[in-house]
């Protein structure tokens, strides 16, 4: 997606899309901004926005957008939930049925947010207010998997105490911001754990051992553009392709491709989870 274009309307075809401000109010400010620069933090998405008649001027080199005060053209924010898409087409292309909201740009050119379950949410952030002084959930996040903050004594020390399950301790974003279902159960497959391990019972090996494959797992789904779940689409319209070679996702049933194991799925936290009972014995198995 080309950056500083200006946008120069907006439309928004479910007003519960638009979690602040109103949907005329979002229109009506969003018009005449150009999208500067976009950052990620867990799964919420930022863009920058640059008021009419500023220069190009990126404000704050940090890492974490959520360190940032000030924009001089406020700041749009996007979270996809389950089925939500941005998506970066021409504006003669067919209008999906799930289409919540466009964003018109100059050259005829659009981004589109499609949410199918209208879980989806975007925000936005006046000029001079802080982003998480309206988009809240960014307050509870912990630190990134491949962030410097994140490591095994980080990990560890959040762990100790905790009886629930690794794997639904992985999915807390005040633990760990932006792991999916889908890599939770890739890493610990990969790093030989059970996901109805109780967390405070992980080895500092194990803990080691995860935090290695979590972030082993990331750069390979980044650099395969993610998976395809159902309707997933990347921003310009195509398929992730991590999944083909997935360890133990969407593979309940088929043999494990390295011990030959039927793969087991089961529901964890009201999560669909896979694990092999082989390659990730439990604790019990082990001692036993």
């Amino acid at each position: 997606m080309t950056l500083n274009q200006p946008i120069v309307g907006a439309d928004v075809l479910l007003d519960s899309a638009i979690a602040h401000p109103t949907a005329v109010e979002f229109i009506a400010q969003l018009t005449n901004t150009t999208i500067n620069h976009w950052y990620r933090r867990g799964k919420y998405l930022l863009a920058q926005l640059q008021a009419p008649s500023q220069p190009s001027n990126p404000i704050f080199t940090s890492k974490d957008p959520i360190e940032t005060k000030t924009s001089d053209g406020g700041w749009l924010g996007v979270h996809l939930r389950m089925t939500g898409q941005l998506l970066w087409l021409t504006s003669d292309q067919p209008l999906h049925k799930h289409t919540r909201v466009r964003l018109f740009l100059q050259g005829e050119r659009e981004l589109r947010f499609v949410d199918q379950r209208t879980f989806g949410k975007i925000w936005w952030v006046p000029p001079g207010m802080a982003v998480m002084d309206v988009i809240s959930g960014l307050r509870e996040l912990g630190p990134e998997p491949l962030s410097d903050e994140f490591s095994p004594e980080y990990l560890a020390n959040k762990l100790r105490l905790r009886q629930r399950p690794i794997k639904t301790a992985l999915l807390d974003q005040a633990i760990l911001a932006g792991l999916g279902n889908i890599y939770a159960d890739e890493a610990l497959f990969l790093a030989g754990i059970q996901p109805t391990t109780p967390s405070r019972r992980l080895s500092e090996d194990q803990v080691n051992r995860l935090c290695t494959h979590i972030v082993e797992v990331l750069q390979e789904a980044i650099a395969s553009g993610g998976t395809t779940i159902r309707n997933f689409l990347n921003v310009q319209g195509v398929n992730g392709n991590y999944g083909s070679h997935a360890w133990v996702y969407q593979r309940g049933g088929k043999p494990c491709r390295v011990c030959q194991t039927p793969i087991a799925k089961i529901k964890l936290s009201g999560r669909g989870t896979h694990f092999c009972p082989r390659c990730q014995p439990s604790l019990d198995s082990d001692l036993s």
